[in-house]
């Protein structure tokens, strides 16, 4: 950068513009330190450490049997969200769970789990005071504020038949999946996995996109190690999913009076019909002010929805360069996250896959087209880990946005035959070093990091509101993880919460941008992602030493803009479309 003296600035300017000038100064300086690039011997200030238990988060995930996996159903484990069900300001925590195909002893069944946050790192299980008490092969769960009452509603997937949970606003929900026409009775049970809030059409009421994996009959499925498909290098596995039938993904438009209508061949969704579908994600991919929706596959092309913006959606993974892998070939994808990494102003894509692969990262050119970055961004190796939940988040506040990604194995009994695999597996951390490419700092990110479990669904939120990322991670047969950050470092946040009047009551879809000098960030409100898992609502933006944000732009789902100058860092806002900051309150020093 050229730098100027002071005396020939003041020289050369009149008195009126010298305060622009040195305010120029000062963002140029800024602009430095965001855009410098960071070398892999710098210190990684994060330290992700694991107070599940000491946080009261005790209750074991289950998914069939933990020492051998006999039918595909008892693999998948299950999702997990952060969300604030009671509007106190603090994160909660929704653990989806699923159950045994052997019965468990009565009372003893195993049931989904609401953790309500104590504020001082501990949590209280209010399930049964909810009326969440529900045994079952669940899946995932998304959350979002489908009748626009102000309270965030549940709806959580199923092997069976999914629910939607309205939320009373008093600390208790109520079941309306069958008032709400979302009871879709069949002749054997659906697999319906990953799900997502979407207000696809843009009314201002939320819509449920909702993904299938198998159509799986338990009673014609193949034992396993007796077909093509039931066996791992050499070693008699469960069957599938290659082998079995297709499911088929399914679309509900909200009526705007409590009722939902299956609008999935009318819109185009459910037109593919070969592909096993986990994660589904939503993000305006490419910029043209209408949502689209990301589905990670395993083991067929993931899916790309295209919003015609007519209310149909033209599905064109393939042609945007999302569905295969850089050698065009088609990978077992599991998680999914969207985040603009590089921040060129365009949501690109993060997709965790079986092991013996890499992850996939998609980089976004700007129109809505992919180029698969997985190597060029030294994402090429841990190809040893079976990669689920995932997420972009700025873990150090530094402005650039991170990786995690937490793994497990599906074979348990793997470990007894002499091979290489292990069933519990550790997570990983890659830090962005500004440049387009990654460095895998998980040995010096925590003993969190390194703990080994069976990982399945991923959330993203501060829940002790002290301003940095958190992460609560679910586990096959083991209670789940709760990586609370520590960052050692100066840097600075802001969260955003939207609140909508003409979009939706949520925000969702809302694309919100941070400007620090000459350095932008965007990220957009989004129901589902990670592994068929809930991130929290509130966006969080780290923008390393700037006290102030220079402008806060949010480009609402109805297309009205709000736009905010000077706002102050490390504090939590909550933005109302067509008003502006409404509220505000400080975290953090």
């Amino acid at each position: 950068m050229i730098r100027f003296s002071r005396r020939t600035v003041l020289r050369s300017l009149s008195r009126a513009s010298i305060v622009l000038s040195i305010d120029t100064l000062i963002r140029g300086a800024n602009t430095d330190w965001f855009t410098s690039p960071i070398k892999d011997s710098t210190p990684f200030t994060p330290q992700l450490i694991d107070i599940g238990a000491t946080a009261g988060l005790k209750d074991r995930c289950e998914s069939g049997g933990d020492r051998v996996k006999k039918w595909i159903i008892e693999t998948t484990g299950s999702g997990v969200a952060f969300f604030d069900y009671d509007h106190d300001g603090w994160l909660d925590i929704f653990l989806v769970n699923a159950t045994s195909l052997e019965a468990f002893p009565a009372g003893q069944e195993p049931t989904n789990h609401l953790y309500k946050n104590n504020r001082d790192g501990t949590f209280t299980d209010v399930t049964a005071k909810a009326g969440l008490v529900r045994t079952g092969w669940g899946q995932g769960v998304c959350v979002g504020d489908f009748n626009n009452d102000g309270f965030d509603d549940l709806f959580v997937t199923y092997w069976g038949e999914n629910v939607l949970y309205r939320n009373n606003g008093d600390g208790t929900f109520t079941d309306v999946t069958e008032k709400a026409g979302l009871l879709k009775r069949s002749a054997r049970p659906r697999w319906n996995t990953g799900c997502c809030f979407v207000d696809y059409d843009k009314d201002g009421n939320l819509d449920l996109f909702v993904a299938n994996y198998v159509d799986f009959d338990l009673k014609n499925t193949p034992a396993a190690g007796s077909g093509n498909f039931c066996n791992w290098k050499g070693v008699p596995v469960m069957c599938g999913p290659r082998g079995l039938p297709y499911g088929t993904n399914l679309l509900y438009r909200n009526n705007g009076d409590g009722t939902f209508t299956d609008v999935s061949e009318k819109s185009g969704i459910s037109k593919p019909r070969r592909q096993y579908a986990f994660t589904a994600l939503t993000g305006d991919f490419d910029n043209d002010g209408w949502p689209d929706i990301y589905v990670a596959c395993d083991s067929t092309p993931s899916l790309l929805y295209r919003n015609n913006g007519d209310g149909t959606f033209t599905e064109m993974a393939v042609k945007a360069g999302c569905a295969y892998n850089e050698d065009g070939k088609e990978q077992a994808g599991m998680g999914v996250a969207a985040g603009d990494y590089n921040c060129d102003g365009h949501l690109d894509l993060f997709k965790t896959n079986f092991s013996d692969d890499t992850s996939s990262l998609y980089l976004n050119s700007g129109e809505g087209l992919f180029t698969d970055a997985t190597v060029s961004a030294g994402l090429g190796k841990n190809t040893q880990f079976l990669g689920w939940g995932c997420g972009f988040a700025d873990l150090d506040n530094d402005g650039w946005l991170d990786i995690f990604a937490a793994n497990g194995h599906v074979y348990p009994e793997l470990e007894k035959t002499g091979l290489d695999t292990r069933f519990k597996e550790r997570k990983i951390v890659y830090r962005n070093l500004r440049n387009g490419r990654f460095d895998d700092v998980s040995s010096r990110s925590g003993p969190g990091i390194l703990l080994e479990r069976s990982s399945r669904g991923v959330a993203f939120g501060d829940f002790d509101n002290d301003g940095d990322v958190d992460i609560i991670v679910s586990n096959m047969h083991d209670p789940p993880t709760l990586l609370r950050n520590d960052v050692n470092n100066q840097n600075r946040w802001l969260k955003v919460r939207t609140i909508g009047t003409k979009s939706n009551r949520s925000g969702i879809g809302a694309r919100v941008k941070v400007v620090v000098g000459t350095h932008s960030q965007i990220d957009e409100v989004r129901s589902g992602g990670s592994y068929l898992s809930q991130n929290d609502l509130r966006l969080h933006f780290g923008v390393g030493p700037a006290e102030t944000v220079d402008l806060l732009e949010i480009r609402w789902p109805s297309g009205a803009v709000d736009k905010v100058q000077k706002v102050p860092t490390n504090q939590l806002v909550w933005v109302k479309e067509g008003q502006g900051v409404i509220r505000s309150t400080k975290f953090g020093s």
